[in-house]
């Protein structure tokens, strides 16, 4: 009886041993399991905050070369000769090498948040169109823009907002920018300070009314009329002011060139990072614009938001 007792005790106190040795085995392997994904952890921490910091490098660098890029069209300061409101109207100047083409270099334009080039570095194009009235086209761009999946920018006045509502609605609703082309029309240098606010923030607070939503802060000047003045006022408003590299003699609509035109127009002087400006009462760009879009796809291009620019 003693022996069997002691037997007992002997096997029960080996089946604890082993559990004990067990269980101790079993805490050894998670923590072994616990340490190697601390381990793994970290080692993708690290690997991310690697990847994050080459991806502002590579990022960093893109800009520097877009800027570097774009010093040829740009003057870093404004000419002596300038005066602070004389009168500027936009031009540029074409060339036939498919190169972005130099413009006016008696104002920094870049120093007022003002454009007329985007990513002159890569095969990009900003496509925008000018609305101060509808002669019909405005729904057919929009579908040719919905059938080849490109956004563009379309620039209103407000009375174009107040007599085209559901127009501006649908460019909204389908991924385009809205821009402020003033309430009146105006050439901007005439204007006093206090002038220049009501015009750009009455089109922005009739596109609010309308939509719900605040105007995308990109303004066109009428015209084209520009000064240091009033380039400085725009962008105290927090607007860019947004010129172009492509243009042409499109907006009257007695004297439309004819699709053909219209297409050549656009395929002789296209470039890299163009803000391309059409008027979007010509019949001829309407009836062009498909083929143009398709034909600069196949050279290479994609078209962006001017929410992209450089």
């Amino acid at each position: 009886m003693a022996m069997n007792l002691f037997l007992t005790a002997a096997l029960t106190a080996a089946i604890a041993g082993q559990n004990f040795y067990c269980a101790d085995i079993k805490r050894q392997e998670d923590y072994a399991i616990v340490v190697q994904q601390q381990e793994e952890a970290a080692r993708l921490k690290a690997e991310q905050e690697k990847q994050a910091q080459e991806a502002k490098k590579a990022e960093e660098e893109k800009k520097s070369a877009i800027k570097n890029a774009l010093k040829p069209y740009q003057v870093e300061q404004n000419s002596k000769l300038v005066g602070y409101n004389e009168a500027k109207s936009w031009w540029f100047k074409r060339n036939s090498a498919h190169q972005p083409p130099t413009a006016q270099m008696d104002i920094a334009i870049q120093n007022y948040d003002a454009y007329y080039l985007g990513d002159v570095s890569s095969k990009v194009i900003y496509l925008t169109f000018d609305e101060g009235y509808e002669n019909g086209c405005s729904s057919k761009i929009l579908d040719i823009l919905k059938a080849n999946d490109v956004k563009a920018a379309f620039f209103v006045t407000k009375s174009y907002i107040d007599s085209e509502p559901e127009l501006v609605k649908r460019m909204a609703e389908e991924g385009h920018i809205v821009g402020n082309h003033s309430t009146t029309h105006p050439d901007m240098t005439t204007l006093s300070d206090a002038q220049i606010k009501q015009e750009i923030e009455g089109c922005a607070n009739a596109y609010k009314n309308l939509t719900g939503k605040d105007m995308p802060k990109f303004f066109r000047p009428p015209a084209g009329g520009y000064s240091i003045r009033t380039l400085e006022k725009t962008k105290e408003l927090g607007y860019k002011t947004i010129f172009w590299s492509f243009a042409y003699k499109d907006w009257v609509t007695t004297e439309q060139p004819g699709a053909e035109a219209a297409y050549q127009n656009v395929m002789t002087n296209y470039h890299n990072g163009s803000i391309m400006l059409l008027h979007a009462v010509s019949e001829s760009n309407t009836q062009a614009l498909d083929r143009i879009i398709k034909s600069l796809k196949e050279q290479g291009y994609t078209f962006k938001s001017l929410e992209e620019l450089p």
